[in-house]
């Protein structure tokens, strides 16, 4: 199961990269990385699905792209550092862990 939380991690992470390159791509390159982007976490994402429950790999992955976007636009873009967002997204984070540290099985083992 470890194998699929990886996924979900790394279908985030590509989130991550689509979400940024839809404000900020001004080039035919930027646009086509994000277009990649989209479809590998996606793809990733319905990988990971085939053997996790469908909610909580949607909320975590959700959650990583939300968290990660966030906390990029601080670091890199400069956006203004507000402590009620980053206790907010700490709170989501927090949520994002319990669903991954509770899930106990694969779809498979369930039926």
């Amino acid at each position: 199961m470890k194998k699929e939380w990886n996924t979900v991690f790394l279908a985030g992470l590509f989130e991550i990269g689509w979400v940024v390159g839809l404000k900020h791509a001004e080039s035919t390159l930027g646009w086509i990385g994000t277009v990649i982007c989209i479809y590998v976490s996606m793809h990733l994402l319905i990988i990971a699905s085939k053997n996790l429950p469908v909610g909580t790999t949607y909320a975590v992955f959700t959650g990583i792209g939300t968290a990660g976007t966030v906390l990029l636009d601080i670091v890199l873009f400069n956006e203004p550092f507000n402590v009620t967002k980053i206790l907010l997204i700490a709170l989501l984070l927090g949520g994002v862990i319990g669903l991954k540290t509770i899930t106990t099985g694969t779809k498979e083992a369930e039926h």
